[in-house]
């Protein structure tokens, strides 16, 4: 599954609460190295996902409290 597949295939609260397993996992401890080193990949892919996610909210965020973009044509006054 590619980093694109995963954007679109999980959501962000699918993403916030498998990173919320990953770090429980990892704080319990009783892992392999290998296991534990799979796990944090894991993890910071699931924070790149999160923070995408994120990004885009804050962006559409600030897109409405800007409001719509001012329509320019057809505002001048003609004078006569």
């Amino acid at each position: 599954m590619t980093a694109d597949t995963d954007e679109t295939a999980l959501g962000y609260e699918q993403a916030r609460d498998e990173l919320i397993d990953v770090v429980r996992r990892l704080e319990a401890g009783g892992t392999t190295l290998e296991e534990s080193l799979a796990l944090w990949e894991r993890g910071e892919e699931l924070a790149r996902i999160c923070r995408h996610w994120l990004e885009g909210a804050r962006a559409r965020l600030d897109a409405a409290l800007r409001g719509p973009a001012p329509d320019t044509e057809g505002d001048e006054e003609t004078s006569e």
